[in-house]
């Protein structure tokens, strides 16, 4: 038994939610979102809440029961609320700024970076070391987030690089004479 799955999934007040076929869809106030779930795994809407169960008692239908459930609850709690990653830039003269609806990253590279935001993706400035990713799409926000991390990961010496807000980096010792 799933123990993910068997939660149905609360949909709030603003929020549609339809099924039709193997698609789910959410709307709400930050956008519409869908989710095309597996033929293992059965969704009906009840009484406000998203019920998945398992169409058989396959290891297949058991292990997409979870998975399912997670990614609806994703979808609704994305359109209503919406999703948040936070980076900070760690080191000498790395520094962002917004130019239009891109981002301007100096990373200690002797050019800027210049990183393209996906339009569904909401980037905002804190603080010259701060950036703030917002989007209704879960998976989408932290990809962004990845692709961003991905130019100048924190290395393990000195700390410098681009790290999750609250992420913790295991220090090394550097070489003694």
């Amino acid at each position: 038994m799933s123990r993910v799955g068997k939660n149905p999934v609360e949909v709030p007040s603003g929020v549609e939610v339809n099924v039709k076929g193997s698609v789910v869809s959410a709307k709400g106030k930050l956008g519409e979102l869908s989710f095309a779930f597996p033929a293992s795994v059965t969704v009906a809407v009840e009484d406000g809440k998203v019920v998945v169960t398992p169409a058989d008692n396959s290891k297949q239908a058991r292990a997409m029961w979870g998975t399912a459930r997670a990614r609806i609850a994703n979808l609704v709690e994305g359109v209503s609320k919406g999703f948040e990653k936070r980076l900070e830039l760690v080191g000498v003269g790395y520094r962002a700024q917004m130019k239009g609806t891109d981002l301007n990253l100096q990373l200690g590279y002797s050019h800027d970076v210049l990183f393209k935001v996906p339009s569904d993706i909401k980037a905002a400035i804190d603080g010259p070391t701060n950036i703030i990713l917002t989007g209704a799409d879960k998976q989408k926000v932290g990809q962004v987030a990845a692709e961003i991390r991905k130019w100048r990961s924190p290395e393990p010496y000195k700390g410098k690089g681009v790290r999750y807000q609250g992420e913790y980096i295991m220090m090394k010792e550097g070489k003694k004479k």
